[in-house]
């Protein structure tokens, strides 16, 4: 029989679910209505202005058929703004919002928050060890994943 508490899986499953917890419980302190993964599109488009919904997905690491209901609400939140591609006129490309920077400015040191509660109960060495484990694994698993990580931006046509 197999115990679930040595199984990496459901261990995974629930730092997962933890870290969720922890991630709303910050949020709404703020008075923010943000997810985990709408704050990750948002820093994205912090970081990349201009990228089509497919490209955020990869970049995010997130289901690219369920990102369009993500971006609707940021969008309908006013903190994107999608508009019509400057080269291509059937594409969408996205941009942070004025009010989505000043959401973004307000969230990440939350977020940050959020990230030392998980490991603090670790030793700043084995903080590191555990981070350094988790890219281990997420890396050499990333194919495998339904929504597999793309760290590079599409090139933009001129």
């Amino acid at each position: 029989m197999s115990d679930l508490e040595t199984m990496p899986g459901h261990l995974i499953r629930r730092l997962q679910q933890i870290s969720v917890a922890r991630f709303a419980a910050r949020m709404t302190e703020a008075g923010l209505d943000l997810t985990s993964v709408q704050y990750a599109a948002l820093l994205t488009l912090s970081d990349h202005p201009g990228l089509d919904q497919q490209t955020l997905a990869g970049m995010i690491a997130y289901d690219r058929v369920t990102i369009g209901g993500v971006i609707d609400r940021l969008v309908q939140k006013r903190l994107v703004d999608r508009e019509v591609s400057p080269t291509d006129r059937r594409a969408r490309v996205l941009m942070l919002s004025a009010q989505g920077r000043e959401v973004l400015d307000i969230a990440t040191p939350l977020v940050d928050k959020v990230q030392a509660d998980l490991i603090s109960h670790l030793t700043a060495e084995e903080g590191v060890i555990f981070l350094n484990l988790l890219q281990k694994t997420t890396q050499a698993g990333n194919e495998l994943s339904r929504a597999p990580l793309r760290r590079t931006v599409k090139a933009q046509s001129s």
